[in-house]
């Protein structure tokens, strides 16, 4: 068959570990086969990285903005360990930390769901999509440690001149100290972000948040999305017969868990970290879990919900076979290319992305699957290949979807 043509690149961002031999696989056997594929390069491994001072994470981010849509690999986000193991320069922030603060984005992230894979909640019977705030909290925070007692002061400088400042605690010893923030343009595009989805989705959305603890901070969240749901979204949420729910964040965890699915609950950044990987594992598996970050003026980036994948990384750098979920990562990608179809009126493009997602639960559904899987599989009797044979598998059936 003649290669399916594309106008306006993708942004590629390349990562770390087994994700980054899945990349290549993923590439080699269900993408450059069909598709005459272009792609605007970055490589986030950890080394370049290191050797750019992280420059090349900053460059990759703006490519998303200029192009509009970017796919990206899972990348290491370096601890002390990691700094020792890769000598390292210095510790690098999270590459999806300053992505998603370029962007000012929110992640949406939905299971992957499949017949023969039953959630562990057993009265889930839809998927649950946690909107994940991309900006600020923990992930931009200042830190420090002290060794001696001392004073532990807040303090704000505004442009005006005007000093504000509040005690956070006298130390009695040595302590930890940490220093938050986020912004009220951020929080804004979040609150749209979510309400947008939902109406294009026609689901519910849920937003939680601890604002009888944090009166002020979480506070903030609250106000501003009923503001915003008040001023701008109230009328068109009733017309679709959705709904727009607030709770906080541990009633919302129990409601979750009586749920039967099917609707958004949008989360603060840390909490939306945590909540996505209990909601994916409890339908089935890290691997398992779609990803896109979404920015306020329509730019969108596509990446694994999960980490490189360090076991099975040096499994395979001693010859060892791996049964390695790359479900994710091809999501990433269907993901990615239906959306530059989508924007660039490519429909052959988009079809070829819901043949390739069709491929992957056709095969699974027959009962080929990664290790992670076969012990989760109910009705079928499930063999367990590596990972290469599971993307040989995949190939053989996008190939007969195609036709080629």
């Amino acid at each position: 068959m003649e290669k399916i043509k594309m106008n306006v690149p993708v942004v590629e961002m390349d990562g770390d570990e087994m994700t980054r031999i899945l990349w290549r696989m993923i590439k080699d056997e269900l993408i450059l086969p069909f598709v005459e594929l272009k792609t605007e390069y970055y490589d986030l491994g950890l080394m370049e990285r290191d050797r750019t001072n992280d420059e090349v994470t900053h460059e990759a981010a703006e490519a998303a903005k200029r192009l509009g849509v970017a796919v990206k690999c899972a990348t290491i986000t370096p601890n002390v360990q990691r700094m020792s193991e890769y000598k390292l320069k210095e510790m690098w922030k999270s590459p999806n930390g300053t992505i998603r603060s370029v962007l000012d984005g929110t992640v949406f992230r939905t299971p992957i769901v499949i017949d023969c894979v039953k959630p562990v909640v057993k009265n889930w019977q839809k998927p649950i999509t946690i909107a994940r705030h991309a900006y600020g909290d923990v992930y931009k925070a200042v830190e420090l440690r002290t060794d001696e007692p001392g004073t532990a002061e807040l303090v704000f400088t505004g442009a005006s001149g005007k000093v504000s400042r509040q005690t956070i605690q006298k130390m009695f010893g040595a302590g930890v100290i940490q220093g938050m923030h986020n912004n009220e343009k951020s929080i804004e595009s979040f609150a749209r972000a979510c309400f947008n989805y939902a109406i294009e989705m026609k689901q519910d959305l849920w937003f939680s948040t601890k604002d009888t603890i944090s009166k002020v901070y979480d506070g903030a969240f609250k106000e501003i999305f009923e503001r915003i749901y008040e001023n701008e979204y109230k009328e068109r949420f009733e017309a679709l017969g959705i709904k727009y729910f607030y709770t906080l964040i541990d009633d919302a965890v129990a409601r979750v868990i009586r749920s039967e699915g099917g609707f958004i609950w949008a989360c603060k950044n840390y909490d939306g970290d945590v909540m996505s990987d209990m909601v994916s594992t409890a339908f089935g598996s890290l691997a398992m879990m779609t990803s896109v970050l979404v920015s306020p003026d329509g730019k969108f980036e596509y990446e694994a919900a999960h980490g490189t994948v360090t076991r099975h990384y040096y499994r395979h750098l001693n010859g060892e076979e791996t049964s390695t979920n790359p479900m994710a990562t091809i999501f990433a990608w269907s993901g990615a290319l239906r959306k530059r179809g989508e924007m660039d009126g490519l429909a052959d493009l988009c079809s070829y992305a819901d043949k390739l997602e069709q491929a992957c639960f056709d095969t699974l559904n027959s009962g080929v699957m990664t290790k992670d899987l076969a012990g989760l599989a109910e009705g079928i009797e499930p063999k367990v290949v590596n990972t290469g044979e599971f993307i040989g598998a995949i190939a053989t059936r996008l190939t007969e979807l195609l036709g080629a």
